[in-house]
């Protein structure tokens, strides 16, 4: 008989965003071959406000191209109090999906976010006696745990699970530090589809994206955010820009800094080689990827971020921030580190890594470690042993 697990998380598909979360949702969606898969995905209440006329008919078409995912409303007090959300998610989980959690003989739950999530889940679990796994992502660990308020809770719901999966060995030291027992964590990293992540024609590619065969493409991927280093970004670029008349800057993404960041693009004068391609299908970042001459990612904090995952197996090279787990899957031979929040050393690394040559098949050869059919194997093993 096939394992039944429920799984809580917010970093998934909403009726609205259909990529939200993507790695979760690879993840899951191979894990539900497997198992009898069921996720509840909170919504907050102030994005279901926001479009209140259309929640009702943008879930259920979400569910039914989601089958094993079911959406719930995350009622929480607008402003401060935000270390009272893990309460309110478990209030809001039991008052509307009391069959569910309370009755749905589930052999583990899984939280896949420290918090609210994770806490939540270990005040269902212990309600239902049911054995939890936690797994924690990057901010969920690296900025909440900064807060005292917050970071208690956090050791609490990890201490208490059969096992916490950290996506990178960085995380798992700092669960270590705020006091999570290091015998309950595993590091599985993040996972690469690599039917679809694969080295392509990069002419075809600039063509089909509107660019010249002798643009050279400088990619970020991911939300335009202040600690995803977008800032950085524009501005290393700026410094090269003068002196190399065929680079081009292209945003795939979209986020709260993209008005800022067209602003400060009109001012320095680069309105015309930046391109701000907004929020893509994950089915069309290969293209991407294959046009481009190398991904930057100057983020402030991460776990593993996918992207970079994604960017080697099309045989892209990397510039991140030394920040998190990136270290741990960029080797030198398929990208260069910076330090964090340094618009000079950045530029200079995106000097260097242009003018360097770069052993794409080694890259890709590299980025196969990263197969989600072995990271689904790995959960699927830990949530056996969970449920035992």
């Amino acid at each position: 008989m096939m394992q039944r697990i429920l799984a809580v998380t917010n970093l998934y598909a909403d009726p609205w965003d259909a990529t939200r979360g993507m790695f979760n949702q690879q993840q899951f969606n191979r894990l539900g071959h497997e198992v009898d898969l069921h996720i509840l995905v909170p919504v907050p209440w102030t994005t279901v406000m926001r479009h209140p006329l259309a929640w009702r008919r943008l879930r259920r078409q979400a569910m039914a191209a989601r089958h094993q995912v079911d959406y719930v409303i995350f009622w929480y007090p607008p402003g401060l109090l935000r270390s009272l959300h893990s309460a309110c998610l478990f209030l809001s989980l039991l008052l509307q999906r009391a069959p569910t959690v309370l009755w749905g003989k589930w052999d583990c739950i899984l939280a896949s976010w420290g918090f609210p999530d994770a806490v939540a889940v270990a005040a269902l679990a212990k309600l239902t006696g049911t054995p939890y796994i936690t797994k924690v992502h990057g901010t969920d660990i690296n900025t909440y745990t900064r807060e005292s308020s917050r970071r208690w809770q956090i050791r609490w719901a990890m201490n208490g699970a059969r096992r916490v999966v950290a996506v990178s060995q960085a995380l798992a030291e700092r669960l270590a530090e705020i006091g999570v027992n290091v015998h309950r964590t595993s590091v599985l990293y993040n996972g690469v589809e690599l039917n679809r992540f694969h080295p392509a024609d990069s002419v075809h590619a600039r063509q089909a994206l509107g660019y010249s065969p002798k643009d050279k493409v400088l990619l970020f991927v991911g939300n335009l955010k202040a600690d995803k280093g977008c800032v950085e970004m524009l501005e290393a670029f700026a410094q090269l820009a003068p002196s190399r008349p065929e680079l081009q800057l292209a945003f795939v993404g979209d986020g709260p800094m993209r008005a800022t960041l067209q602003a400060r693009s009109q001012a320095l004068g680069l309105a015309s080689k930046v391109r701000w391609a907004g929020r893509q299908p994950h089915a069309a970042l290969p293209q991407w990827y294959a046009a481009a001459e190398l991904l930057c990612l100057p983020s402030h904090a991460e776990g593993t971020p996918n992207v970079v995952l994604e960017a080697m197996a099309c045989g892209l090279p990397v510039v991140a921030t030394r920040v998190g787990g990136i270290s741990e899957v960029l080797p030198p031979f398929a990208g260069l580190l910076v330090p964090l929040g340094d618009a000079t050393a950045l530029q200079a690394a995106l000097a260097a890594a242009l003018a360097g040559e770069w052993d794409r098949e080694r890259i890709v050869g590299h980025a196969r470690r990263f197969d989600w059919s072995d990271n689904v194997r790995k959960l699927r093993t830990l949530l056996e042993e969970a449920a035992a």
